[in-house]
């Protein structure tokens, strides 16, 4: 666990302390941070706890279908249960509705993989994603959670809030926190520029080779709701931005409008392949 992350751990424990739930969410959010099993006593020494006194949380959340323990190393690790909570009554239920089979489509003709990612407590969010038919392609975790200043996509969706909502934003980002005024500056040059043209590229952010290119899903301002990304290795004979950028726009004016995040007319003029010739 980070140094940052047990800093909030431990700010948590102070305010409005409720031991018993405590121990359960804190075991949930360190294994899905981990995501690999870990044994009692290796929780125990993670979370700063004795090893008796998170026995009994274990037990439960197992016996409530939360974890599940290996039969032979006796190491925990998270079943779907929280996967299929956050689904049932998902507030992004009508978004993934519309955006799957578009992105699908996308992934298809441009034969790249695509992710759609919001922000959800200050981190970007991936929401879901459409792996390309390549033999070697990228992949982002679904469900994972990102830096929103380190990635295309949370660059995209800072970039079209509304400013004082960005700038709350940030302050809450221990990152942002961190930087220096004329860095601040820069970044916000950065997404000052990403508004106007409407899209974020960015190569070897993650790792060498790696290139980017992110659109919004929505309209200017507090309807953005998602953003729309690419994720691709830089190779000659791949498909060139010139070629990518207006399908990857075209895909996620369909998904706003089909989600409700544009009037029709705002896309009007965006030609989509995988529903129609026009929206």
């Amino acid at each position: 666990m980070t140094h940052d992350r047990l800093l909030n751990l431990e700010e948590r424990r102070t305010k409005y302390s409720v031991p018993a739930l405590e121990k359960g969410l804190d075991v949930l959010e360190y294994l899905s941070d981990q995501a690999v099993p870990l044994t009692q006593a290796q929780l125990a020494r993670a979370l700063s706890r004795q090893a008796g006194e998170i026995f009994r949380m274990l037990a439960c959340l197992e016996s409530r279908g939360y974890l599940r323990r290996e039969p032979t190393t006796g190491a925990y690790s998270l079943t779907l249960k929280l996967f299929e909570l956050s689904r049932t009554h998902s507030p992004y239920e009508v978004l993934l509705k519309a955006a799957q089979p578009l992105m699908r489509g996308l992934a298809e003709d441009l034969r790249e993989s695509c992710h759609l990612s919001v922000l959800h407590r200050e981190r970007v969010l991936v929401l879901a994603q459409e792996e390309s038919p390549k033999p070697f392609r990228l992949s982002v975790e679904v469900g994972s959670q990102h830096s929103p200043m380190h990635t295309t996509s949370g660059r995209v969706l800072l970039a079209n809030m509304e400013p004082q909502d960005c700038e709350e934003l940030l302050t809450h980002d221990l990152e942002w926190r961190r930087e220096k005024p004329a860095a601040r500056a820069q970044f916000l040059k950065r997404l000052a520029a990403i508004r106007a043209r409407g899209y974020e590229r960015s190569e070897g952010e993650r790792f060498v080779g790696g290139l980017d290119i992110g659109v919004p899903v929505g309209s200017p301002g507090s309807s953005i709701k998602a953003a729309l990304t690419i994720a691709t290795l830089k190779e000659k004979s791949g498909p060139s931005l010139e070629t990518m950028l207006p399908a990857l726009k075209a895909c996620a004016d369909v998904i706003a409008v089909h989600a409700g995040l544009k009037p029709e007319e705002e896309a009007r003029g965006a030609t989509n392949p995988h529903s129609g010739p026009q929206v």
